[in-house]
Protein backbone atom coordinates (compact mmCIF):
# COMPACT_ATOMS: atom_id res chain seq x y z
CA UNK A 1 0.00 0.00 0.00
CA UNK A 2 1.22 3.16 -0.72
CA UNK A 3 2.28 5.75 2.18
CA UNK A 4 0.57 8.78 3.13
CA UNK A 5 1.65 12.21 2.59
CA UNK A 6 2.08 13.90 6.25
CA UNK A 7 0.67 17.25 4.67
CA UNK A 8 -1.85 17.53 1.75
CA UNK A 9 -0.50 18.71 -1.59
CA UNK A 10 -0.92 19.44 -5.00
CA UNK A 11 0.64 19.52 -8.23
CA UNK A 12 1.01 19.48 -11.99
CA UNK A 13 2.49 16.80 -13.82
CA UNK A 14 4.69 17.98 -17.19
CA UNK A 15 2.94 17.12 -20.13
CA UNK A 16 3.31 13.87 -21.61
CA UNK A 17 4.05 12.00 -18.13
CA UNK A 18 1.48 10.12 -16.86
CA UNK A 19 0.84 8.48 -13.38
CA UNK A 20 1.50 5.11 -12.42
CA UNK A 21 0.70 2.23 -10.49
CA UNK A 22 2.90 0.01 -8.62
CA UNK A 23 2.84 -3.34 -10.72
CA UNK A 24 0.85 -6.02 -8.84
CA UNK A 25 2.07 -7.82 -5.98
CA UNK A 26 4.79 -5.07 -5.97
CA UNK A 27 4.76 -3.51 -2.47
CA UNK A 28 5.95 0.25 -2.89
CA UNK A 29 5.84 1.66 0.74
CA UNK A 30 7.52 4.60 1.08
CA UNK A 31 6.10 6.28 -2.31
CA UNK A 32 3.16 8.51 -1.95
CA UNK A 33 2.49 8.75 -5.91
CA UNK A 34 4.69 8.22 -8.96
CA UNK A 35 4.63 9.32 -12.66
CA UNK A 36 6.26 7.83 -15.57
CA UNK A 37 7.24 9.35 -18.92
CA UNK A 38 6.05 6.79 -21.46
CA UNK A 39 9.52 7.59 -23.68
CA UNK A 40 11.62 4.82 -22.44
CA UNK A 41 15.32 4.53 -22.97
CA UNK A 42 16.86 1.39 -23.48
CA UNK A 43 14.01 -0.18 -21.73
CA UNK A 44 13.93 2.33 -18.55
CA UNK A 45 11.11 4.70 -18.32
CA UNK A 46 12.20 8.02 -16.55
CA UNK A 47 9.68 8.63 -13.41
CA UNK A 48 9.21 10.75 -10.89
CA UNK A 49 8.00 10.01 -7.44
CA UNK A 50 6.78 11.66 -4.16
CA UNK A 51 7.28 10.37 -0.70
CA UNK A 52 7.03 12.53 2.96
CA UNK A 53 7.50 12.66 6.45
CA UNK A 54 7.64 14.50 9.70
CA UNK A 55 11.13 13.81 11.20
CA UNK A 56 12.34 14.57 14.47
CA UNK A 57 13.08 18.43 14.99
CA UNK A 58 16.75 18.06 15.14
CA UNK A 59 16.96 16.17 12.02
CA UNK A 60 18.86 18.44 9.40
CA UNK A 61 17.86 18.42 5.64
CA UNK A 62 21.31 17.01 4.46
CA UNK A 63 20.76 14.38 7.70
CA UNK A 64 17.36 13.77 5.41
CA UNK A 65 19.61 13.86 2.23
CA UNK A 66 22.34 11.30 3.51
CA UNK A 67 19.41 8.89 4.87
CA UNK A 68 18.10 8.83 1.78
CA UNK A 69 21.05 8.46 -0.36
CA UNK A 70 22.10 5.37 2.06
CA UNK A 71 18.88 3.73 1.42
CA UNK A 72 19.13 3.76 -1.99
CA UNK A 73 22.34 2.22 -1.67
CA UNK A 74 21.12 -0.54 0.33
CA UNK A 75 18.97 -1.14 -2.07
CA UNK A 76 21.07 -0.74 -5.36
CA UNK A 77 24.78 -0.52 -4.74
CA UNK A 78 27.02 2.04 -4.52
CA UNK A 79 25.60 5.52 -4.62
CA UNK A 80 27.58 8.70 -5.60
CA UNK A 81 26.41 11.86 -4.54
CA UNK A 82 27.35 14.06 -7.43
CA UNK A 83 25.79 17.10 -6.19
CA UNK A 84 23.89 18.80 -3.25
CA UNK A 85 23.00 22.14 -2.34
CA UNK A 86 20.79 23.96 0.38
CA UNK A 87 18.13 26.72 -1.25
CA UNK A 88 14.47 28.20 -0.44
CA UNK A 89 14.65 30.03 2.56
CA UNK A 90 14.41 30.06 6.77
CA UNK A 91 10.74 29.84 6.58
CA UNK A 92 11.06 27.28 4.04
CA UNK A 93 14.33 25.40 3.54
CA UNK A 94 14.86 22.95 0.46
CA UNK A 95 17.38 21.49 -0.46
CA UNK A 96 18.60 19.53 -3.97
CA UNK A 97 20.73 16.86 -4.53
CA UNK A 98 21.99 14.47 -7.50
CA UNK A 99 22.54 10.71 -7.26
CA UNK A 100 24.39 8.66 -9.62
CA UNK A 101 24.07 4.92 -9.48
CA UNK A 102 24.02 1.32 -11.86
CA UNK A 103 20.91 -0.23 -11.82
CA UNK A 104 19.70 -3.62 -13.82
CA UNK A 105 16.12 -3.28 -15.28
CA UNK A 106 14.95 -6.77 -16.60
CA UNK A 107 18.38 -8.07 -17.90
CA UNK A 108 20.26 -4.82 -19.14
CA UNK A 109 22.43 -2.37 -16.71
CA UNK A 110 21.52 1.76 -16.64
CA UNK A 111 23.83 3.99 -16.03
CA UNK A 112 21.24 5.99 -13.59
CA UNK A 113 20.89 9.44 -11.93
CA UNK A 114 18.16 10.45 -9.50
CA UNK A 115 17.38 14.16 -9.18
CA UNK A 116 15.77 15.01 -5.25
CA UNK A 117 14.31 17.88 -3.86
CA UNK A 118 13.04 17.76 -0.52
CA UNK A 119 10.33 20.68 0.27
CA UNK A 120 9.35 21.58 4.17
CA UNK A 121 6.26 22.73 5.14
CA UNK A 122 3.98 23.18 8.22
CA UNK A 123 2.79 20.04 9.38
CA UNK A 124 -1.34 20.54 9.40
CA UNK A 125 -1.39 18.43 12.37
CA UNK A 126 0.82 20.37 14.52
CA UNK A 127 2.23 23.57 12.95
CA UNK A 128 5.34 23.52 15.11
CA UNK A 129 6.52 20.53 13.57
CA UNK A 130 7.64 20.12 9.91
CA UNK A 131 6.56 18.10 7.38
CA UNK A 132 9.30 16.92 4.54
CA UNK A 133 8.06 16.00 1.47
CA UNK A 134 10.61 14.18 -1.26
CA UNK A 135 10.50 14.56 -5.12
CA UNK A 136 12.80 12.57 -6.79
CA UNK A 137 13.40 12.26 -10.55
CA UNK A 138 14.92 9.02 -11.92
CA UNK A 139 16.57 8.45 -15.81
CA UNK A 140 19.18 7.23 -17.50
CA UNK A 141 22.67 9.05 -17.51
CA UNK A 142 21.60 9.63 -21.19
CA UNK A 143 17.98 10.53 -20.77
CA UNK A 144 18.85 12.95 -17.42
CA UNK A 145 19.28 15.69 -19.59
CA UNK A 146 16.24 15.69 -21.37
CA UNK A 147 13.81 15.22 -18.64
CA UNK A 148 15.37 17.29 -16.17
CA UNK A 149 13.56 20.75 -17.30
CA UNK A 150 9.90 18.86 -16.39
CA UNK A 151 11.19 17.76 -13.19
CA UNK A 152 12.20 21.67 -12.90
CA UNK A 153 8.97 22.66 -13.87
CA UNK A 154 7.15 20.13 -11.78
CA UNK A 155 8.67 21.12 -8.90
CA UNK A 156 7.48 24.62 -9.28
CA UNK A 157 4.00 23.74 -9.51
CA UNK A 158 3.95 21.50 -5.82
CA UNK A 159 2.39 23.53 -3.01
CA UNK A 160 0.13 22.57 0.11
CA UNK A 161 -3.14 21.82 -1.00
CA UNK A 162 -5.85 24.64 0.77
CA UNK A 163 -8.61 22.53 0.21
CA UNK A 164 -7.89 19.31 1.30
CA UNK A 165 -9.53 19.59 4.35
CA UNK A 166 -12.59 21.33 2.90
CA UNK A 167 -15.82 19.57 3.35
CA UNK A 168 -14.46 16.81 5.88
Amino acid sequence: MPMTLPVPIEFRLPEGWLPAAPPDGVDVPDVAFAAVRPHPDAGFSANITISGEVPPPEVTLPELADASARRLGEAVGPVAVDFRREVGSADAPALTQRLTFSGIVGDTPHDLVQSQVFLTFADVRDPHRRAVIRLSLTATAAQHDEVIGDFQDFVRTVRPDPDAGAGA
